[in-house]
């Protein structure tokens, strides 16, 4: 098979989706992300630590402290794309991102979400 052939074969393919996490192993807080793409939403997360440049203030001064070797990036769930045409899997992501708050509660202590307001 040629370059361009496995170029095209490599954007064509689907690629899991789902639910991840970036876990604290010294305090156990985590960040809980959505994702059409897992492996380079957690690529993405592990490369904006090691710059020094993460959005969530609290998981990069953690990462400065503790180093990279407290930290995990792990798959949570994945989701099922349909056979529907033109399916669009914006509201089943976060459906399963807010099963996977609910249930590990990632507030204060337990996590580098801020506590939702109401």
């Amino acid at each position: 098979m040629d370059r361009k052939a496995l170029i095209r074969e490599y954007k064509e393919a689907e690629r899991p989706m789902g639910v991840c996490c970036v876990r604290n192993r010294t305090n156990g807080k985590v960040l809980i992300v959505a994702a059409r793409d897992l492996a380079a939403r957690l690529n993405r997360h592990q490369a904006q630590l090691k710059m020094g440049l993460h959005p969530v203030k609290a998981l990069q001064r953690d990462w400065n402290e503790l180093g990279p070797d407290a930290f995990e990036f792990e798959v949570l769930d994945t989701l099922e794309p349909r056979d529907t045409p033109g399916y669009d899997p914006h509201d089943d992501l976060t459906e399963l991102e807010s099963i996977w708050m609910e249930k590990l509660q990632p507030f204060d202590d337990r996590g580098y979400h801020e506590r939702p307001k109401g």
